[in-house]
């Protein structure tokens, strides 16, 4: 059953459930990537691998002993004071590390007995997006990397939180573009100065993009809301989430969480329920 809302699902920013989406994404825009190509792409699937400090609790498991003050067996009660060595056992302080792994998807050519990377297509994920986790700062490492090389780079940013870490700066793509919920930057190396960018509101479908191969090669169509509703399909988010009773994480303004609720209790956008077709 597809989700009730049109494009993009809000209830699946949330930080619990956005995982799970990610890796489905990747794994269907594989899928309908892949026979889109023409010979010698190909797409493939690639990681990024880090540890971070977790937020999890762990309970204390060590203690401090201070040592006995009895004297020494035999000691002689008026005899001269003698420093002994303070017996104390180490506090045991476990600071919880969580390995994080994040998918991309590459795409690849090959030149004879060579390979080249021609396109790096990356969904951003929480971690992305939150100043000063490690997770960030190895994105932003890799996002400047690619600028500079020989290879083009489609971002897709479909969580409102956090802050801006697409390639393009957040002021000129909304001086040109206008307030966006969602939106997909591409940035083409032979292209150096242009940004492209599919701005999205929440109540749109996503939208279809152009993946930009060699130059002379032309690009391929990407239907990133046929990938979202394969991702829904699959995945456990009907029976996961009460759109009666759950809450949207980050929250939308008062009007778009008036529409959110309609389309979450099955109503068309104009306030009459809708019809199976809908």
């Amino acid at each position: 059953m597809p989700s009730p809302f049109p494009g993009m699902d809000p209830f699946l920013e949330d930080g619990d459930r956005f995982p799970s989406l990610h890796n489905s994404l990747i794994t269907y825009l594989q899928e309908l990537l892949q026979p889109l190509l023409p010979e010698p792409y190909f797409a493939k699937t690639n990681e990024r691998v880090w540890v971070e400090v977790t937020a999890r609790y762990i309970e204390p498991d060590g203690n401090v002993f201070a040592p006995s003050r009895r004297s020494r067996a035999g000691r002689p009660a008026g005899g001269v004071a003698v420093a002994e060595p303070r017996q104390v056992r180490p506090v045991v302080v476990t600071v919880p590390h969580d390995e994080h792994r994040q998918t991309r998807l590459d795409i690849w050519t090959r030149r004879g007995p060579e390979k080249r990377l021609v396109t790096t297509l990356e969904i951003l994920s929480p971690s992305n997006k939150t100043p000063g986790a490690q997770g960030r700062d190895l994105y932003l490492k890799k996002q400047r990397e690619i600028l500079e090389s020989q290879v083009h780079l489609v971002e897709i940013d479909l969580l409102r939180g956090g802050e801006h870490t697409t390639a393009v700066p957040l002021p000129q793509a909304r001086a040109k573009t206008g307030i966006f919920d969602y939106h997909i930057c591409i940035h083409r190396f032979d292209n150096l100065e242009d940004y492209f960018v599919y701005p999205v509101q929440l109540p749109e479908p996503l939208p279809e993009i152009a993946i930009p191969l060699l130059p002379g090669d032309g690009d391929v169509p990407l239907d990133l809301q046929a990938a979202f509703n394969r991702a829904y399909d699959a995945g456990p988010y009907r029976r996961e989430i009460d759109y009666a009773t759950n809450k949207i994480k980050p929250p939308l303004r008062a009007s778009r969480a008036r529409w959110a609720k309609r389309i979450a209790s099955g109503q068309s956008p104009t306030g009459r329920k809708a019809s199976k077709n809908e």
